[in-house]
């Protein structure tokens, strides 16, 4: 039962706050001593662990990558972009994202977008900076609301969007199952077609859910005593 207390960590961790990779290092250290592993043992299981899980791992590759880019004017330059389409407001920038993501994953693109290589230091500062030319300088709780639509249309695009692709884990984990279990002769392509329904619903459903943020912007921001800058006005 002692074993168990690398449990109690993680649990005081994340209730504290802490930093997540931490605490569930810690955890893992903790449980690997207290079961009678030896440092070296415990280190060789992280190691062994880091090599079996590279897809789960290789953030440690992309975030440095991403942090240089960040450095040297990534994200200026996407503002810049940005500002170049007039008629591109937040909510159908975001809405066209939503579409790229989930064509993306349907053809089993799964990992070129995603929210540390594209939702950070791309889509949300696009996504900003089309709220920003219209009404210049957007207050912090403004931000954090482009922001959480952003990873949104991401998280919806990639979960809708994946189950079309044949070779996705979840269509064969689900074939395999079934034609086990029950005994039928289930094709993954049956599964991928039902899909393809399902996804164009919720791009339907989240993309409208996307261009009513351009209202709400409005409504929050005129409200707050921003107006819409000249240049927005002239676009119109």
């Amino acid at each position: 039962m002692i074993v168990l207390l690398g449990v109690l960590v993680v649990v005081i961790g994340f209730a504290t706050k802490r930093n997540a990779l931490l605490v569930v290092a810690a955890a893992g250290i903790i449980t690997g001593l207290l079961g009678g592993l030896s440092p070296a043992k415990v280190l060789a299981a992280f190691g062994e662990g880091f090599a079996g899980s590279r897809a789960v791992t290789i953030f440690a590759i992309t975030l440095p990558v991403i942090g240089l880019l960040e450095r040297y004017g990534l994200q200026e330059q996407a503002r810049t972009l940005i500002a170049r389409f007039g008629r591109l407001t937040t909510g159908r920038f975001l809405a066209l994202y939503l579409g790229l993501r989930q064509i993306g994953a349907a053809v089993g693109l799964t990992n070129v977008f995603g929210h540390a290589q594209t939702v950070r230091p791309l889509a949300v500062p696009m996504a900003e900076g089309a709220a920003e030319r219209r009404y210049g300088q957007l207050p912090a709780r403004t931000r954090e609301k482009i922001r959480s639509f952003a990873a949104g249309a991401d998280n919806v695009g990639l979960f809708f969007g994946e189950d079309v692709f044949l070779a996705v884990g979840s269509i064969l984990l689900i074939t395999g199952f079934v034609n086990t279990t029950y005994g039928t002769h289930l094709e993954p392509l049956h599964l991928a077609l039902w899909a393809i329904p399902t996804a164009l619903c919720a791009f339907v459903v989240h993309g409208w859910r996307l261009l009513r943020l351009d209202r709400f912007l409005e409504r929050e921001l005129l409200a707050a005593g921003t107006h819409p800058t000249t240049a927005e006005g002239a676009d119109r």
